[in-house]
């Protein structure tokens, strides 16, 4: 007996767009899309695809007009219901440029909601191109089917970050001198890793992570990791235990 067929198929071009979605709404794409959809995925009229606008779940959508440097898309049906985004945050220290935008893509795949870049002593980056990083964001949800967009702050100095942040999140170090096995500490509810800077914290700063409110050490294992390797490992162990992985 032949296998039915999954409906939308999920080789459709997958986009995000800015105008809010919904049955009949027409969306025309900005300069850089049209291009990419018209003259990179040789998609013309008739030809359909998903959109999302990061707040209304995804739809179906078929291009309603399209020119050398326009196009016009017409969204039909809902294909996935807006997604339930775990609670987390993830709080890290600046790497260089090429790092920084694999780590962001891959803590947005994994399903992180706002990042949080942080100055430290030891941040060899202190400052970043978040327009870049927001491009980033986008292209990770189109290719990993998430319907809302992870959010990226301007980046602060970490003693302001301690005094800013919200003790009722509670706060999980990934303290490279140990702590409790970040396998079995994470709780559900809204969380905050915090994650160091190649080189690591500095005991001073360590010390004061330690002593935030509502902070608890956590350690990645008897491995030393690259920063951004160990922010999203901590992201991972969080998914699997606290967050929307284990159902």
């Amino acid at each position: 007996m032949p296998a039915t067929p999954a409906w939308p198929p999920r080789s459709l071009p997958r986009l995000f767009v800015e105008t809010s979605l919904g049955p009949d709404v027409r969306v025309e794409l900005d300069a850089a899309q049209a291009n990419y959809l018209g003259n990179v995925m040789r998609m013309k009229q008739g030809d359909q695809l998903l959109l999302f606008d990061g707040s209304s779940g995804e739809w179906l959508a078929q291009v309603a007009e399209a020119g050398k440097k326009r196009m016009v898309l017409t969204v039909s049906q809902p294909t996935k219901p807006q997604e339930a985004v775990p609670d987390l945050w993830l709080a890290f220290a600046p790497v260089k440029k090429g790092k920084v935008d694999w780590m962001v893509e891959k803590a947005v795949e994994l399903g992180v909601a706002r990042l949080l870049p942080v100055i430290t002593q030891r941040t060899i980056v202190d400052k970043l191109n978040l327009d870049r990083l927001r491009a980033h964001i986008i292209e990770a949800a189109e290719q990993c089917g998430r319907t809302s967009l992870a959010t990226i702050e301007e980046p602060v100095k970490l003693g302001s970050f301690l005094k800013s942040r919200d003790p009722a999140r509670t706060l999980y170090f990934a303290d490279e001198t140990g702590g409790e096995p970040a396998s079995t500490t994470f709780t559900h509810g809204p969380s905050l890793i915090v994650t160091g800077p190649e080189g690591g914290f500095t005991p001073e700063e360590a010390q004061a992570i330690r002593g935030a409110p509502n902070s608890r050490a956590i350690s990645l294992g008897p491995r030393i990791l690259r920063a951004e390797t160990a922010a999203l490992a901590a992201v991972a162990a969080w998914m699997a235990s606290a967050g929307d992985w284990n159902g």
